[in-house]
């Protein structure tokens, strides 16, 4: 059975997670402390960074573009007859949300209001662009869910959870989005992509005393600026 090594909140984990349940491949997961790496993973592991993907044959896979494209050549594809430049076009969009995780994270973090301002234009513009393409949905590409679907489902879960527990809305300024992230929430497919205790995981980070939204922040405005630091929570 295929093995995935896995930091509880990782949103390229996610990623990964997320398609295998989408296609109903089964799979184990192990969890490690990034601050605290077994050397059995950095003996297998070329950047030490997570999702690491065992195959069945015991080869050690990473990178999360790398580990997704495996999973699209071994197993039957989400959505049938789908052409070439379809799916060039589909991993364009996926990477559009893939590179806007660590922003995601990074922006969760902040300390402050202004702090928040600043980070969030970055996953502004990632959300506003993925708003001018959306269709009739209810997912990505129409009537069905695809990979698309799955790349973006980290970025809209995480901005579900800030909303209920905070009160602040990422997707307040995006309806499409929002009606997107609706039906993916629906679907159940967040639930499952995640450990059972991952909420509680990723607000006790994200959540805490020392940002600005674990405070307590209830923002009606949606933040403007444009700058965004460089810092992440996994690789």
């Amino acid at each position: 059975m295929i093995k995935i090594i896995s930091f509880k909140i990782c949103p390229f984990v996610q990623r990964v997670t997320a398609l295998l349940e989408a296609k109903n491949v089964p799979y184990e997961i192990e969890y490690i402390n990034l601050s605290d790496k077994p050397q059995w993973f950095l003996d297998i592991s070329p950047t030490g960074q997570v999702p690491l993907m065992v195959t069945e044959d015991g080869i050690a896979l990473f990178e999360s573009d790398a580990i997704v494209e495996y999973i699209d050549e071994v197993t039957a594809p989400l959505v049938n007859n789908v052409s070439p430049e379809q799916r060039a076009i589909d991993r364009a969009w996926s990477y559009q949300a893939s590179k806007h995780y660590l922003v995601q994270c990074s922006t969760m973090q902040s300390a402050d209001q202004e702090t928040l301002a600043k980070r969030s234009a970055k996953l502004n513009k990632a959300f506003e662009t993925a708003e001018n393409k959306l269709g009739a949905g209810p997912y990505f590409n129409g009537a069905d869910m695809g990979n698309v679907d799955t790349a973006w489902l980290p970025l809209l879960h995480r901005a579900k959870i800030i909303e209920t527990r905070s009160g602040y809305d990422f997707l307040a300024s995006f309806p499409k989005v929002k009606a997107w992230q609706d039906t993916l929430i629906a679907t159940g497919l967040a639930d499952k992509s995640v450990a059972t205790d991952f909420e509680e995981a990723f607000a006790d980070f994200y959540l805490a005393e020392r940002t600005f939204l674990g405070r307590g922040a209830n923002l009606n405005e949606v933040p403007t600026e444009t700058t965004v630091p460089k810092q992440g929570c996994c690789g």
